[in-house]
């Protein structure tokens, strides 16, 4: 088990650090997936092979379609590209230009119209498929909701295939010792160096909502099968949301033109939940652990501009501003170095 005492805490009142640890160490692990034996990361750099697209309804305009074009890219890193905007440079998907994270994260760049919102689904294929170089092209800052997760975006860049980049050795980068942020209602991210010599991402998430979702906690090895079993889990919310979304949220135009649907969310009652569960694991769906440990915190990871992060990372309660404030408080105090 990792040891989280042990860390430096960066951000938050350590004061409340004990009791949010006796709580997460009393959590029962749900499911365990480390990578197989002889699963070795790669060491060049990959853009994609072949152009593709993806099209859905809007995630904040129900009744409009968006489309995300995905290329190869011979720039670092990845790069979003407003195509409606014809005076804009392409946003870099990076910590410096994380606009809110209030309720997911956007992107923006440069005039306050070239933005991407929810970027989280679409960023996470960076560091969870290991893409370490792709230009997208949206003429929109409202991205496309699936039906199952971020699926339809993982089908398309495996039928794409990835492409090596001859002498563009990858950048591995762990932290330079074990370090944790703090944040409200017990939550806290903890991250320690990897081992000499293993060049792996493994996580240990947990979740505790006052639903039917309840606690629920995976430890697993960030490898292109976790990550695509990851990608099938779609976001949740309480039947609270829904009632709201279905009365008074009809007020708001954020909330009237969502294009949620009983088939693209998962809706938790107090006791039950409302639609079909996915990702059962022993007769109990895994969906929302799942999606906040690879669309949520991967997606927040994939931030890091500079390599791929390796080491073990601890989640628990955390959300989207704890983890771009994690990885925040990495570069401010000089974390990263190149993992041996």
């Amino acid at each position: 088990m990792t040891n989280v005492r042990d860390a430096k805490v960066l951000l938050g009142p350590a004061g409340e650090l004990p009791a949010s640890l006796e709580q997460w160490e009393s959590l029962p692990v749900d499911m365990s997936w480390p990578a197989p034996p002889d699963w070795q990361p790669p060491r060049l750099e990959t853009t994609l092979r072949d152009s593709f697209r993806v099209t859905g309804p809007g995630t904040y305009a129900k009744h409009s379609h968006s489309t995300l074009i995905f290329e190869p890219c011979p720039r670092d890193g990845w790069w979003i590209d407003r195509s409606d905007l014809v005076e804009q440079l392409p946003i870099h998907v990076s910590l410096r230009n994380v606009w809110t994270t209030a309720r997911n994260i956007v992107l923006r760049s440069g005039n306050p119209h070239n933005y991407l919102r929810m970027v989280e689904h679409i960023i996470a294929f960076k560091l969870g498929m290991g893409i370490d170089n792709a230009m997208i092209h949206i003429e929109t800052g409202d991205p496309p909701l699936f039906n199952v997760g971020s699926l339809p975006i993982l089908e398309a860049v495996e039928r794409a295939g990835l492409e090596t980049i001859p002498d563009r050795p990858i950048r591995y980068l762990t932290v330079k010792e074990p370090v944790c942020v703090i944040g409200p209602n017990g939550s806290f991210l903890h991250v320690t160096p990897a081992e000499p010599g293993r060049k792996v991402l493994s996580f240990d998430v947990a979740i505790d909502f006052p639903t039917a979702i309840g606690k629920q906690r995976i430890q697993f090895d960030l490898f292109p099968e976790t990550f695509r079993h990851g990608a099938h889990a779609r976001t949740n919310c309480s039947l609270m949301d829904v009632m709201f979304a279905k009365t008074i949220g009809k007020l708001l135009a954020d909330v009237r033109h969502l294009g949620y649907t009983r088939e693209n969310i998962l809706i938790a009652g107090k006791q039950r939940y409302h639609n079909e569960p996915q990702l059962l694991h022993e007769g109990k769906s895994l969906e929302a652990v799942w999606h906040r440990a690879v669309l949520d915190l991967v997606a927040a990871l994939s931030l890091i501009d500079t390599g791929r992060l390796v080491g073990h990372v601890t989640s628990y309660k955390a959300g989207h501003t704890l983890d771009v404030r994690l990885v925040l408080q990495l570069y401010l105090n000089d974390l990263l170095e190149p993992a041996g």
